[in-house]
């Protein structure tokens, strides 16, 4: 089931990468940066496989990926600016975002201060939701969208560059391509176990406190 939805959401992805071109990773980064789970992952390097293909241009991806990154966090830093913490506790359940999620944000904003809107836009998951402390906080938006821009294109040159040498040696990999695929796909399910278990479990801790 879970693998189906993966492969759904796979192909929604390369369906709109392939018609918008640059509009649609600056859509779906948008997305993914608005405190809402769709993988960057499997965006960027599916543009940079049509940068192989001659589509794209790498850069042109790359800052494609990064605008959409900070289309995305403005949405998100006005949620923390305005909204705060109680929207979140309210809402965030229905957008998989859990207390612990926004927890380790504030932590780790309290902790490296701004920086951390720079490198934890390196980080897998973290860098969905890092926006949102940032608006809580009312950092400076100019600094906020410099450091947000500028991890952005790191990570989505990466992938991008990785996903184009992948279409390079996509002759010899698809002997390999069914494995991969296959690997791709558990890979991407324990991770959705993993989020959704530990997002119900942060739910249950919580309403287990309201009862007390």
């Amino acid at each position: 089931m879970l693998e189906k939805i993966i492969a759904a959401i796979a192909a929604w992805i390369m369906g709109i990468i392939s018609t918008m071109g640059y509009g649609g990773i600056v859509l779906l980064m948008a997305i993914e940066s608005a405190c809402i789970p769709l993988p960057s992952e499997i965006i960027m390097p599916f543009a940079g496989y049509l940068v192989f293909t001659g589509e794209l241009t790498l850069w042109g991806v790359a800052l494609a990926g990064a605008v959409g990154c900070v289309v995305g966090s403005i949405p998100a830093y006005y949620l923390g600016m305005f909204g705060g913490r109680p929207l979140v506790e309210k809402y965030g359940k229905w957008v998989l975002i859990s207390h612990h999620d926004l927890h380790l944000a504030d932590r780790w904003f309290a902790k490296y201060g701004e920086i951390i809107i720079f490198i934890g836009r390196l980080l897998p998951a973290v860098r969905t939701f890092i926006a949102f402390p940032a608006g809580v906080a009312r950092m400076a938006m100019g600094k906020f969208i410099a450091y947000t821009f500028a991890g952005s294109l790191i990570w989505c040159y990466f992938l991008a560059y990785a996903g184009m040498k992948f279409g390079q040696h996509w002759e010899s990999l698809e002997v390999y391509f069914h494995q991969f695929h296959m690997v791709l796909v558990v890979a991407g399910v324990i991770f959705a176990v993993w989020y959704i278990r530990r997002h119900l479990k942060a739910i249950r801790r919580v309403h287990h406190h309201d009862h007390h």
